[in-house]
């Protein structure tokens, strides 16, 4: 993220806005389909790719590996546009893919966000931004939406918006009329801290001059915050949009939000730094967000609402209940699995992804007396599919 004040902005309670959004459960087993496993990679590789300062040829790899990502989809050449710009003496380019609605072809939801860093990796600002937004062009890629979907990958943001401004400017407002955009959703730092519980996220609502757009703003935050509580575990609060990739569509009259970390915020330690690491950050947050905003944006899309194969989404919701216990563990460490039929293995991972300890025996007890204190991940795998949690031993 580019800058933030340390001005914080409150609002009521939920009901007091907007009546909730109704639960879809087609909506919430796509949610359940990202996957931890995926977060995990993404991170890890945007990480290795080293500081993506504007302009450098670490930047241009960042932009070819989100490329190569889409292309592993199945999204086609026909759906990518290279989007080439110059300012302040730097030379990048914004990747932009569009997924086509059904019923509003030329209408568009946008969510973006940054894959430049500076001073470090940037494997939370703006790697969570952008490994969500992979799961989530993965997940929709086949589900029909009555709007198209834009998903953008900024370049420029640390420098001052420079990739979002020039796109607004030169993409958005370059053919007459202007695009037609219903929502822009930023994703932008977060990934939380590894040393948080990382139970609530921000929503980012826009309280800026001009004034026109506020009204239908203050909805679309409310529905955002909606769709949070209602596919992920996370909790919400609001902070005031400001300061990152949605500011130039703010300010050209579009309706924007976003979301970012509750718990750094502000007082991230590590982000612009050398230790915006993977390790610094909490992957489960990241994939709680996705969660997040996989049913926020088919929410804004309209998406299908049939429902996926029963044999399909049984798998799912039997990870997603998956419990560990006592957490922070000490000697033993329980496993509650909803089906006990269900085969699985488990493994522990330090936060570096080294793995510590693998079962393939189906026992849910997993003595951990012989690991050091510390923050672990473990993960349980059943069929194709994992899930992904922090744990504490004391």
């Amino acid at each position: 993220m580019f800058k933030r004040s340390i001005q914080v902005f409150f609002l009521l309670a939920i009901s007091h806005f907007t009546k909730a959004q109704t639960f879809i459960q087609a909506y919430q087993d796509r949610a359940n389909k990202v996957s931890q496993a995926n977060v995990k990679t993404y991170l890890q590789e945007f990480e290795a790719l080293g500081i993506k300062r504007t302009g450098t040829t670490q930047n241009t790899n960042a932009f070819n590996w989100i490329k190569n990502k889409y292309t592993s989809f199945g999204y086609a050449t026909a759906n990518f546009q290279e989007h080439s710009w110059t300012a302040n003496g730097v030379s990048s380019k914004n990747l932009i893919v569009t997924k086509t609605g059904t019923l509003y072809p030329n209408k568009f939801v946008i969510v973006c966000g940054h894959f430049d860093s500076i001073n470090g990796p940037g494997t939370n600002d703006n790697g969570s931004g952008t490994s969500i937004i992979l799961e989530l062009a993965r997940i929709l890629k086949d589900v029909p939406t009555d709007y198209s979907i834009k998903f953008i990958h900024f370049s420029g943001e640390e420098q001052g918006l420079l990739g979002s401004s020039r796109y607004v400017s030169q993409i958005v407002n370059g053919t007459s009329p202007k695009m037609d955009i219903k929502v822009v959703v930023n994703l932008d730092q977060v990934g939380g801290l590894a040393t948080k519980s990382n139970t609530k996220i921000y929503c980012d609502k826009d309280q800026s001059a001009p004034n026109s757009n506020n009204a239908a703003a203050a909805l679309v935050v409310q529905e955002l915050a909606n769709c949070t509580t209602l596919y992920s575990p996370l909790g919400v609060d609001f902070d005031p949009a400001e300061s990152t990739d949605y500011v130039p569509f703010q300010q050209n009259g579009e309706i924007i939000t976003g979301f970012w970390e509750y718990e750094g915020g502000y007082n991230n330690p590590f982000v612009h730094t050398a230790n915006d690491l993977y390790v610094n950050m909490d992957p489960v947050y990241v994939y709680n967000v996705g969660k997040a905003a996989v049913g926020a944006i088919q929410h804004f899309a309209v998406a299908s609402t049939t429902t996926l194969a029963v044999e399909d989404i049984s798998t799912s919701k039997i990870l997603e209940s998956v419990e560990f216990y006592p957490n922070p563990a000490k000697n033993i460490l329980n496993l509650k699995i909803a089906d006990p039929s269900k085969a699985f293995t488990f493994e522990i991972t330090d936060m570096s992804g080294s793995q510590i300890l693998i079962n393939k025996t189906n026992s849910n007890q997993i003595d951990i007396s012989h690991l050091k204190p510390g923050i672990y991940m473990g993960t349980v795998q059943m069929e194709n599919e994992k899930i992904s949690k922090k744990i504490i031993i004391e």
